[in-house]
């Protein structure tokens, strides 16, 4: 048997259903991971980051909105323990910036995540890892006047951070 030396030689070791399941937890796209899978082995992160964009710049919007489909409402913590048990610890790490909120932000987030789902068709995508709840407040308001054509863009773009950040934690941790 072989020493697997670091977390990305785990990952290239992987049988493909194990790293397809490790994949999704970072993306919910099952066309992005699939585009993933045959990119194995990966040389190096800088390799690996660099596929993980290139692979996400081809989404389309059924892509794109399946990812969106994998993370709970921001300050949802009754689906992070339920529904998304898979990546519920890293969404729980990424949204942390509501765990102390005040109530009145709280209620002002899913009044306004009720807004933009109605407005848009999906729920509000931000790469929440350093955000307070009321700095991901203030974007959501801001970003509810968009329009759809361009508001899919940035939703996308922040999923595309999202990304990159569990992966970072994949490979890394």
């Amino acid at each position: 048997m072989t020493k697997i030396s670091s977390k990305l030689d785990w990952l290239n070791s992987l049988k493909p259903e194990q790293a397809k399941d490790e994949l999704l937890r970072c993306c919910g796209s099952t066309a992005w991971v699939e585009r993933m899978l045959k990119q194995r082995p990966f040389r190096n992160e800088i390799e690996l980051f660099a596929h993980a964009d290139r692979e996400w710049a081809k989404a389309g919007v059924p892509d794109i909105l399946e990812a969106f489909s994998h993370h709970p409402k921001i300050g949802d913590t009754t689906a992070l323990k339920t529904k998304f048990k898979a990546t519920g610890a890293w969404a729980s790490q990424e949204q942390s910036g509501v765990n102390h909120a005040p109530e009145r932000t709280l209620e002002e987030l899913a009044r306004l995540n009720a807004a933009y789902f109605e407005k848009f068709g999906y729920i509000f995508i931000i790469c929440a890892t350093g955000k307070s709840a009321e700095e991901m407040l203030r974007l959501l308001e801001s970003r509810l006047s968009n329009m759809p054509d361009l508001e899919l863009k940035i939703a996308a773009e922040e999923q595309r951070k999202i990304t990159r950040i569990r992966m970072e934690k994949l490979v890394r941790l």
